[in-house]
């Protein structure tokens, strides 16, 4: 009788230490052993139950997890997760258990429409871009931010920044605000005060710079044209304003209906700066007016050869000769 208990008692432990075993080794290994490493995204409508799924849909075991729930129950905290083959599933739990999320990439990009900027910026990012828009267009929100409706866009400063997923709109904001600033260094903004221009006003030329060539090599060229320009009060004259005053980006060939356009972007019937920026613009864009070359041309005008450079011009007539040249070719191709 005896004998049996001890057997009993061996049994016992050895089924025990058999659990602890694989508890331990599913507590202390990977979930996950691809090499590429994968993330889950826990919204505010996940349990413990849909995170499961999606650790299954990405091809990680939950095991582990499961049985790190079962000592401590599990509360969800929004967030982008990233699991490696080196992730034990005990780091996952805690990852996830205090809301130790990974950073996402956030990119923004040099686009004319705000509403794609939004897009762009939501596809990492747990708000979605209608969120994103609607606070683009709220005055008031804007406002505290220091711009309008109009200078919105000189918030933006296109590179790609690190976030986290779930970071809330006015949070997103406050930190573009920063990079803003810290882009806005003391050199760059000594520069400005030296072109008797606001940064905001810089960011604006730069724009219309960006949407005159995507050359940045000739980009200083462009913008000392347009400060020259300013500085006689001349009006700045410049295409792409005229397409942001029509609406119609896809303008091939400028009409003098177009440039009748009553609008406070239309550069040809209105003196100095736009109200606001044509688009998001590049720093390749807003140094080029920071830097800008030194010259005296008043004038230039697309090249004949279509490469997307310009022939400039000191007086109006050598303009006309080369306007002339580039409507012909105009003509040539068919270009209405």
């Amino acid at each position: 009788m005896k004998k049996n208990r001890l057997y009993v008692a061996g049994a016992v432990f050895f089924a025990l230490a058999v659990v602890v075993a694989f508890c331990t080794y599913q507590i202390t290994s990977s979930p996950y052993n691809d090499k590429e490493p994968v993330c889950i995204y826990v919204d505010e409508d996940d349990d413990v139950d849909s995170i499961k799924v999606k650790m299954h849909e990405v091809g990680a075991s939950t095991t582990g997890f499961s049985i790190l729930n079962m000592v401590k129950r599990y509360r969800t905290r929004t967030g982008r997760y990233e699991i490696t083959s080196s992730t034990s599933a005990f780091n996952l739990y805690r990852k996830l258990k205090n809301g130790q999320q990974d950073p996402v990439n956030l990119v923004v990009p040099s686009v004319r429409d705000l509403d794609k900027l939004a897009g762009t910026m939501a596809r990492n990012l747990m708000i979605d871009s209608a969120t994103i828009s609607k606070a683009l267009r709220d005055e008031d929100f804007i406002s505290a931010l220091g711009y309008d409706k109009e200078t919105i866009p000189a918030l933006f400063i296109p590179n790609t920044y690190q976030v986290f997923w779930n970071i809330s709109v006015e949070k997103l904001f406050e930190r573009l605000k920063t990079e803003n600033s810290r882009f806005w260094n003391e050199e760059r903004t000594n520069k400005a005060k030296a072109i008797n221009m606001s940064t905001t006003e810089v960011y604006t030329l730069a724009s219309i710079v960006d949407e005159e060539t995507a050359n940045n090599a000739e980009k200083p060229m462009i913008a000392e044209m347009y400060l020259n320009r300013l500085a006689i009060g001349m009006p700045l004259q410049a295409d792409p304003t005229v397409k942001k005053a029509v609406g119609d980006w896809s303008l091939r060939r400028i009409l003098h209906e177009h440039l009748k356009v009553n609008s406070p972007y239309n550069t040809y019937i209105n003196t100095g700066l736009t109200p606001g920026p044509l688009r998001i613009a590049t720093i390749a864009g807003i140094d080029a007016v920071l830097n800008h070359a030194d010259h005296n041309y008043l004038y230039m005008c697309a090249k004949e050869d279509f490469s997307g450079t310009h022939n400039f011009a000191t007086t109006y007539s050598e303009h006309l000769k080369n306007a002339h040249k580039y409507v012909e070719a105009l003509n040539a191709r068919g270009i209405k």
